[in-house]
């Protein structure tokens, strides 16, 4: 897959992560778990529908969804008990993408992420995989802000904490709603679609025409791809 950006230029000041099927391959795991609890509580949804509708976007945004387009309520306690059981299935079989941990371990620039999954399966899973120590403390939950994903609520409030303006940021994101977000935050994206939750070609398809400026299915091509930044083609 092609992951060229034209030309050279001024590096980013600041990497912004995404991390469900960005940093980690959480997103095959999530989503059955996702789907099994749903169609327990009486919501006529397979698997595929569910990875379409709601990859990338909070439980928060979800429930409400099931509840208008289904009209199931939320159950009492049924959030939790969905996260309780996909960390749970973490423990088990939880991996990083493929050359995550070398390429953070050299990167110079800044990072930090942005994530629609909750802090305590945020931090869960980057400490469950070893990457945690590489975001050194910055990670930034979508309950931290009013919205989550598609809206750009959360990458600007990731930039603000880490003192940067938002056209000086990059973000690395594998889903329609967080590509959405970052471009309405005016942050340029490059979208990711190596992760094990949707076809390659489906997905870089899908990232270009939310607005993402290159795709790449290789975590080790972006150090190559942040060398050739070029800022004027933001």
């Amino acid at each position: 897959m092609d992951g060229r950006v034209d030309g050279a230029g001024a590096r980013p000041e600041l990497v912004i992560f995404d991390c469900d099927g960005v940093l980690v391959d959480s997103e095959p795991i999530s989503l059955v778990r996702l789907t099994e609890a749903l169609q327990r509580i009486g919501v006529p949804i397979d698997l595929e529908t569910v990875a379409r509708r709601f990859t990338g976007t909070s439980m928060t945004s979800i429930m409400a969804h099931i509840a208008a387009d289904y009209g199931v309520p939320t159950p009492e306690g049924f959030v939790d008990a969905v996260r309780a059981d996909t960390l749970r299935a973490f423990d088990a079989e939880l991996t990083a993408i493929a050359g995550v941990a070398e390429v953070l371990a050299t990167m110079p620039e800044s990072r930090c992420v942005a994530s629609s999954s909750d802090p305590q399966r945020l931090r869960h899973a980057l400490s469950l995989t070893g990457l945690l120590p590489h975001f050194d403390g910055h990670v930034f939950s979508a309950t931290m802000v009013a919205r989550g994903k598609p809206f750009p609520d959360l990458f600007l409030y990731a930039a603000a904490q880490m003192g940067v303006a938002p056209g000086a940021c990059v973000v690395i994101e594998d889903s329609v709603p967080g590509v959405t977000a970052a471009r309405a935050a005016g942050m340029p994206v490059l979208g990711f679609c190596g992760g094990g939750h949707w076809g390659h070609d489906r997905a870089g398809a899908a990232l270009l025409a939310a607005g993402a400026l290159r795709v790449f299915d290789e975590f080790t091509q972006l150090p190559h791809l942040l060398r050739e930044w070029d800022t004027a083609s933001r």
